[in-house]
């Protein structure tokens, strides 16, 4: 294999993460550029992404941002076609970018399902496919790691009813298999992350409503994850050192599922 330290490294690699301007996504931008790939972030808002290309500069890490809301098609195609020329190509996309919506099912509203399968799933989908098509295809090369979660594999409480949301990250889960499948034979893998809680904008309402701690104590580890635990893993997903690897879901969930699993 040679050096291992080697096979971790990014270094004239580019890679294009949705959802890059807080939260994980930009802790996943981090990663990446600290292992040496050029990095283009992603997400609706200017004001934010110049906030983060300003907290990434802080770290060292040069990197470029295109605004785009990923629910729009024409936003879709324009952000692949910005991307590939701020990059010359696409080796590795992060799919990060998602919603949440919190409702009994029996009450859910249709536009609210509509919202969260649009940016969760269908977008996804769309941009794998651009970016695929225009890049990573032609080049014989890419690596696609798509943000599922854990709410992807189980069904949810009655304390936190969020159907369209675990239903968009079930569909998440397939896809990346489905990619897998598609696409090994032009040398690009499609792997997902699986996180488990972590402190986000998207998750505060039910931290706040259940409590850290009942969250934490349900898992092996006894706690929520943290800003950098999904660091390690999107590394290796998106380097040599995973080039085996390919239509996998890792949760990183503190040992969450292992026992829900077993119950």
């Amino acid at each position: 294999m040679g050096s291992i330290k080697k096979a971790f490294d990014l270094t004239g690699k580019n890679a294009l993460v949705t959802g890059g301007s807080r939260g994980l996504g930009l802790k996943i931008a981090e990663a990446l550029g600290e292992q040496g790939a050029r990095v283009v972030i992603s997400s609706r808002k200017a004001p934010d992404l110049e906030k983060a290309q300003a907290h990434l500069a802080g770290l060292g890490i040069k990197a470029e941002w295109i605004a785009a809301d990923n629910s729009r098609d024409e936003d879709v195609k324009r952000l692949t076609d910005e991307a590939i020329k701020k990059l010359g190509r696409v080796d590795i996309l992060v799919n990060n970018a998602g919603a949440n919506w919190g409702a009994p099912t029996e009450d859910h509203p249709i536009e609210a399902w509509d919202k969260v399968m649009n940016l969760n799933i269908r977008s996804l989908f769309l941009l794998s496919q651009q970016i695929a098509k225009h890049s990573m295809i032609p080049n014989k090369y890419g690596r696609i790691i798509n943000l599922a979660s854990i709410a992807g594999l189980f069904g949810s409480s009655g304390d936190m009813q969020m159907v369209a949301y675990n239903t968009s990250k079930g569909a998440v889960v397939n896809f990346t298999r489905a990619l897998a499948g598609s696409w090994g034979r032009y040398g690009i893998t499609a792997n997902a992350l699986a996180p488990g809680f972590f402190p986000s904008r998207m998750t505060k309402g039910t931290i706040e409503a259940v409590g850290v701690e009942k969250l934490a104590a349900g898992a092996p580890l006894r706690r929520i994850g943290d800003e950098d635990d999904l660091k390690g893993a999107v590394v290796l997903f998106a380097s040599d050192a995973g080039k085996h690897i390919t239509g996998q879901i890792l949760a990183v969930d503190g040992g969450l599922t292992s026992v829900l699993s077993s119950s």
